[in-house]
């Protein structure tokens, strides 16, 4: 598998680990973390399970990030700049929270011990994501959040069809192929969750490491800002 592949695959992972931890814990985002403030007023509102998880899900995003940040930096000096050791500690983590899930679930209560245990490894696995692709994949589209690169799909698309010089066109239809396959391989995530959880339940969180492995093995080659 090329260092090309990389984006779109750890695209269809953050679509997977958010649908499947969505459906599986209450309704808690563990991929696009902000989006918790949302589902908490709504258990707020509505009186349901998973106030304190969601409270939760965001510092603890934030201080795995910050570690991931500080690791970076730490083996800045490796040919691939750590991005590797990164992704395969996001492999034992997605591991941890898939074990937990059906060793631990069905998560009726979204607050209980073992639904905060299993989202937050969730959560922590999912930031380290995020950090990789801000870190060693600058240029790829966001992998876990779509909203952005969808904006800027519409903006590229009206543009090519209203006109642009040759060189513009170029950067345009550059970009749309990357945000198009990061989309697309989001979308199929987030389908392939859902299909598999209405079929195995919380078991379809045992997939995720699988795939995170392959992430590990396509991002070998892969060089720091490449």
């Amino acid at each position: 598998m090329k260092p090309a592949h990389l984006p779109g695959l750890l695209s269809a992972l953050g679509g997977y680990v958010d649908t499947a931890g969505f459906l599986a814990l209450q309704g808690l985002f563990t991929a696009h973390v902000t989006g918790n403030f949302v589902t908490l007023g709504a258990a707020l509102a509505f009186g349901s399970s998973g106030v304190i998880t969601k409270l939760l899900a965001l510092p603890v995003f934030c201080i795995v990030v910050a570690l991931v940040r500080l690791a970076a930096a730490g083996l800045q000096r490796r040919a691939d700049g750590g991005v590797t050791i990164l992704l395969f500690t996001q492999t034992l983590l997605l591991a941890l929270g898939g074990v937990f899930a059906v060793t631990l679930g069905p998560f009726t209560n979204g607050d209980h011990w073992t639904a905060m245990l299993t989202g937050l490894t969730l959560v922590a696995a999912m930031a380290i994501q995020n950090g990789v692709h801000r870190i060693h994949l600058p240029s790829a589209p966001p992998t876990t959040l779509m909203t952005g690169s969808t904006t800027q799909i519409v903006i590229d698309g009206v543009d090519l069809w209203r006109g642009l010089p040759p060189d513009l066109a170029i950067q345009a239809r550059t970009r749309l192929r990357k945000m198009g396959t990061a989309v697309l391989a989001f979308a199929l995530g987030c389908a392939s969750a859902a299909l598999l959880f209405h079929w195995w339940g919380r078991d379809c969180l045992l997939l995720p490491p699988l795939l995170s492995l392959v992430a590990v093995y396509a991002a070998r080659p892969v060089v720091t800002n490449g």
